[in-house]
């Protein structure tokens, strides 16, 4: 699994417990690395989008030498459909071919959960957005991975202990390269650093405000008929509160229908099906895991899986699992969790074993793998 720049997030850290309660062998297993496949250099100005606004806040967060230096009103959001016109989820699985997700805005690619990143990957065409949601210290509900803001930003400290306020100012660019989101890198290679800080011009269309970690009603307003994938990041009672801010934002923008919602802590996932009935659900970590090793079937109504290609020695992804999935009516959007298949050639792969959606962090080429896929029947 990654520990870098990637699906960390979507970390099964538990999954080997759980294969070894029920009979799974994980012994030897050991973490592949993201940087064994280099990606191609991205010019940070060759890159142009519609800037997405945010409120510019005034206290600046303890953990962040440098304040924004944007002046003026922020440029007007220009709301955006998605290419494929499926707004809601039952128009998305209608759709009848693969999807296609940026995960994370395609991180990879784009600075993590960024502004800059959702507009980059939905002009690339994908079919849905992919996010994660929690909350900070005063109640917003954020989209950010991480439970601190160590990785990304140029501050430090815990999410769940800083106000937006806070948040908004860091630079959430600052340790994005086209390599990793490391801090070993020379300085020319953390392309977009120092945008969101008014030290360096944005890339054409863009300005210091899409480098922000944005509010999740940020990026609803910006795509309001767009379908999301949204993960409740963490567990327990921040997580509940998490869920019930989101379907409160959700019901009040009318997307209730346009959103798949997941967590990896079940309780939390079942806590949504009790507050938003009509919600569609991926099942949490438990759940998920009873199906891939023991074809224990999922809950009434859950239909979609969300898994990455394997973990700790274990392949997730057979030709099995995906029969067995789709005889019982299950979709298997993956998540590809090894650098080496984020091209074309790894896509096309997938695509081939049979998968109903890619959740990928090269939206361009992901897209231009599903047309293909379809072109060559």
């Amino acid at each position: 699994m990654r520990t870098g720049n990637r699906r960390s997030g979507r970390s099964w850290s538990r999954f080997a417990a759980a294969a070894a309660l029920t009979g799974a062998s994980v012994a030897g297993a050991a973490c592949s690395s993201d940087d064994e496949s280099p990606a191609a250099a991205v010019d940070a100005t060759s890159v142009e989008v519609t800037s997405v606004a945010t409120e510019t806040p005034t206290t600046a967060p303890t953990t962040s030498a440098a304040a924004p230096t944007t002046t003026g009103a922020p440029a007007a959001t220009v709301v955006v459909a998605p290419a494929s016109g499926a707004s809601t989820i039952a128009d998305l699985l209608a759709l009848g071919r693969p999807v296609v997700l940026g995960h994370a805005g395609g991180e990879d690619e784009f600075p993590h959960s960024t502004p800059f990143a959702f507009a980059s990957s939905a002009a690339a065409g994908v079919d849905m957005l992919d996010l994660d949601v929690q909350l900070s210290a005063d109640g917003v509900l954020i989209v950010h991975h991480d439970d601190t803001i160590d990785r990304t930003t140029d501050g430090t400290g815990a999410v769940a202990s800083m106000t937006y306020d806070q948040l908004a100012l860091l630079d959430n660019a600052h340790w994005f390269t086209a390599l990793c989101v490391c801090q070993d890198q020379p300085p020319p290679a953390y392309l977009y650093r120092g945008i969101r800080t008014g030290d360096v011009p944005p890339p054409p269309g863009a300005t210091a405000d899409d480098f922000v970690i944005p509010r999740f009603v940020d990026i609803i307003e910006r795509y309001p008929s767009y379908p999301l994938n949204i993960e409740i990041k963490g567990s327990g009672a921040p997580a509940i509160a998490a869920a019930d801010a989101l379907v409160a934002i959700l019901t009040q923008y009318e997307r209730l229908d346009g959103a798949v919602v997941t967590s990896f802590d079940d309780a939390v996932v079942a806590h949504l099906g009790e507050i938003a009935p009509t919600l569609e659900l991926t099942p949490g970590l438990d759940l998920s895991t009873k199906w891939v090793l023991e074809r224990t079937p999922l809950p009434a109504g859950m239909r979609i899986l969300q898994v990455p290609i394997e973990y700790s020695g274990i392949q997730v992804i057979t030709p099995e699992l995906v029969t067995d999935s789709h005889a019982a009516g299950y979709l298997i959007w993956v998540w590809p969790n090894d650098r080496n298949v984020e091209n074309a050639e790894g896509y096309a792969s997938l695509l081939a074993q049979g998968l109903d959606g890619l959740n990928i962090n090269y939206p361009a080429t992901g897209v231009a793998a599903v047309r293909d896929f379809i072109a060559n029947g």
